[in-house]
């Protein structure tokens, strides 16, 4: 396939302006956006001046080099007449006599007039095309060393190489951005891979989708039923289905389906043999099949070693050294210390977690479960003879660890135990690309694990907690089953709790110092999948305000506001929304609160980062784990500066954020791994705690609301909740349960593989 050819745009047809570049006025070097002046050379429009202002996107230019730039002229009502530019290419010799020259230049070392002409004579005028896409071309060169086909080609694409594939890629909707990307993944191989397989962005390059791969592909000529394309096609649903619904398998059927609809606008194609290329897929490794369900080979491997790994645990005898009279005891001098008394349930859960290799303690709101913890720490430490002193997490003689999947749900398990709490990525070492430092062969150390919001664990990071635990530990998972599942695929908890294998003790009996909480009493009847019937009543702790969808923003705003006027900043207030887009989603809520929470000032400087603007004093959230700074997926934070280029080393622009005291230095092009945090989504709140949570329920977010969703939004209330919105879609949302809607065999597995399985307790 000739990949200029099917990319040419024609000279003749478009307009354009060949110029040297005298100047650049103005770059952006987040968006490669320019405008530039240039020395008009050659064109083909019928009127055009000696000098010209282009503007357009170019990620590679050099002053006093001499450029193709194709586009149109626009007059600028501010700016005067422009040429915009759609696509530019370095200006190369055409004649047989100037590309000779320009080979044998002192740019390619070693190569002297005679080679140069051997090689233009060779492959014609369109030399240089010919080797950009295929270097191979070069042996058809006689006596031509390798050496000296390495140096013409990796000069070429030094050269021209960058600018024809952003050229290339432009055409179809793929912006600088992404175009660096794909250079910097593949150098000077990208033209080829893209010829030989477009299909292959997809898996290497992130923000490549199917679709933009396609129209490279189609464009390439690559037949609609060809083998690259469907098992693209496969490959690309399984993926998406896997991480957008949480399924660590699709059944076989189902991804043919997906994929029929993905590939082809007419049903039949009868001419593809589906399940030949799926056992093609995964004879290579790419997809993994059993019993008729497909895995990405990453889930299959996870849910193995995490059954591997559970049943090696549980198989640890029982700690029954621990005698009941010993226990008793030792708790009734805890109990006498503290000046408190344990419910019956909380000593059985205590006793059962020390007696037991594994354990799960589940429950609600209210129950209790905190209680538990520090009582599993304090008698563990009591009956074993062990300083409970907090210390540094990672100490090699600390027997505690104390881990959370969020930075903030971390913070809380620390402040609510009093012990160093920690993310399980940092627990684990997490290196970023390079994976974790601690795995089956570097285990990490430690007598007593307990992970806290354990509901929040997905199957891959369950696993690779799971694959570096030591043989001799005791685990503790807390949890609510009744939360959201994890973000990633899998639902760990939940398939754990179900499969009857380890022992589990779960929390229903809501506590004195709970009793008057009637959040914490809402909670509990959702958990039923009913409404309490005073749910218009004013409560202590608790409002209901009736509204629309299009009176909800308001209600919202003005709820924010009277907060805000008795004190409450924007740290004390937290609006959660289940969708992002309409008037009552996080985008449109998040403009708005930003306005009233921390207004546009003199005294505060701004950032654009596209269409949002950034100020100092701004709440805002983090959206990718940065393990090397400490800050996580989920996290909240304040920017304390924004530092202008000029002030810069870089002279690049600066924002600095806060995360709970630790301060983290944001580059303007890294401005995507951040949002606004007025209102985040509940996905996005796991783990966390905030006084006060405004919560807007409107029939518009029909296609969310789903029980689970909304009790983990009421639960994240610790001082006052309150719902604006529509009762008929608050009782809709109860009475839609999802919890069984994910794709997971790991309880059913579990139940197989371990042989004595344990029974479940509620106390």
């Amino acid at each position: 396939m000739d990949l200029q050819g099917k990319f040419d745009l024609g000279a003749e047809e478009k307009r354009y302006i060949k110029g040297t570049i005298l100047h650049v006025i103005y770059k952006n070097n987040d968006t490669f956006y320019s405008v530039l002046k240039v020395s008009t050379k050659d064109t083909n429009l019928a009127e055009v001046e000696k000098e010209m202002i282009m503007v357009g996107t170019f990620p590679v230019l050099s002053e006093e080099e001499t450029y193709i730039f194709w586009g149109d002229v626009k007059d600028h009502p501010k700016y005067g007449t422009q040429f915009v530019v759609e696509f530019y290419r370095k200006d190369l010799p055409r004649s047989e006599e100037g590309m000779i020259q320009y080979l044998s230049s002192d740019l390619f070392n070693g190569i002297g007039k005679k080679t140069a002409e051997k090689v233009i004579q060779t492959l014609g005028d369109e030399a240089f095309s010919k080797i950009i896409e295929d270097p191979d071309v070069l042996n058809q060169v006689n006596d031509l060393s390798e050496e000296r086909a390495k140096t013409i080609y990796e000069t070429l694409m030094e050269h021209q190489g960058l600018e024809q594939l952003l050229s290339t890629l432009h055409r179809y909707g793929i912006g600088p951005a992404i175009s660096m990307k794909i250079y910097q993944t593949y150098q000077e191989e990208a033209i080829s891979i893209i010829q030989s397989n477009p299909y292959q962005l997809i898996y290497d390059i992130e923000g490549v989708g199917f679709k933009r791969a396609d129209e490279i592909g189609q464009a390439l000529g690559i037949e609609e039923s060809s083998s690259e394309r469907v098992q693209a096609g496969f490959l690309y649903c399984l993926k998406e289905l896997s991480n957008q619904y949480g399924h660590t398998f699709i059944p076989v059927d189902d991804l043919i389906q997906e994929t029929k609809s993905l590939l082809f606008t007419k049903p039949n194609h009868d001419d593809v043999d589906y399940y030949s290329e799926i056992v093609h897929l995964h004879g290579e490794g790419k997809i993994y099949i059993e019993e008729e369900n497909a895995y990405l080979p990453s889930l299959y491997f996870a849910e193995f070693g995490l059954m591997k790994t559970i049943e090696r645990l549980l198989k640890q005898d029982e700690y029954d050294r621990i005698e009941p009279s010993n226990f008793y005891k030792a708790l009734g001098l805890l109990e006498e210390n503290q000046g408190m008394e344990y419910a019956e349930a909380q000593k059985d859960a205590i006793y059962k977690a020390l007696i037991s290799p594994m354990m799960i303690l589940t429950g609600g709101p209210g129950t209790g479960k905190t209680t538990v913890i520090k009582g599993i720490i304090d008698l563990y430490s009591e009956i074993h003879g062990l300083s409970v002193e907090p210390k540094d997490y990672d100490e090699e003689d600390y027997p505690f660890l104390l881990v959370a999947p969020t930075g903030r749900a971390a913070k809380r398990m620390s402040e609510s135990t009093g012990l160093p709490a920690v993310t399980i990525h940092r627990l684990l070492g997490w290196k970023g690309g390079s994976g974790f430092e601690y795995d089956d062969d570097n285990p990490i150390a430690g007598r007593l694990l307990i992970i806290d919001e354990m509901s929040m664990v997905d199957l891959r990071l369950a696993y690779r907690l799971f694959d570096a635990l030591p043989e001799d530990i005791q685990v503790i998972m807390v949890g609510d089953e009744d939360q959201l599942p994890s973000v990633g695929p899998g639902q760990v908890l939940k398939d754990f709790i179900s499969s009857n294998v380890i022992p589990t003790v779960k929390l229903d009996q809501i506590y004195r110092q709970a009793k008057d909480s009637s959040i914490i009493q809402l909670a509990h009847e959702m958990k039923k999948g009913s409404l309490p019937a005073d749910i218009h009543v004013p409560q202590p702790d608790r409002r209901f305000f009736p509204c629309t969808q299009d009176q909800a923003a308001k209600a919202i705003l003005q709820v924010c506001k009277s907060a805000h006027d008795k004190g409450y900043t924007a740290r004390d207030v937290q609006v959660l929304a289940p969708m992002y887009r309409g008037k009552a989603g996080i985008d449109e809520l998040n403009r708005e609160l930003q306005a009233m929470f921390n207004p546009p000032s003199n005294q505060k400087r701004e950032i654009d980062f596209f269409d949002t603007k950034y100020r100092v004093g701004d709440k805002v959230l983090q959206l990718v784990n940065v393990p090397e700074e400490q800050i996580f997926n989920g996290d909240i934070g304040e920017i304390v500066a924004i530092i202008h280029a000029k002030e810069t080393k870089d002279k690049v622009e600066q924002i600095v954020i806060s995360f709970d005291g630790i301060e983290v230095t944001f580059k303007k092009s890294d401005l995507n791994q951040i949002t606004h945090a007025y209102c985040c989504s509940i996905h996005k709140s796991q783990g966390s705690e905030f006084p006060i949570v405004v919560l807007p329920i409107v029939r518009g977010y029909y296609r969310m609301l789903k029980r689970n969703l909304i009790y983990t939004a009421v639960t994240r209330s610790k001082e006052y909740l309150i719902i604006c919105g529509e009762k008929d879609a608050f009782e809709r949302a109860i009475q839609q349960n999802d919890s069984d809607s994910r794709n997971s065999l790991l309880s059913k597995k579990l139940r197989e593989r371990v042989a004595h399985p344990k029974t479940s307790e509620n106390v």
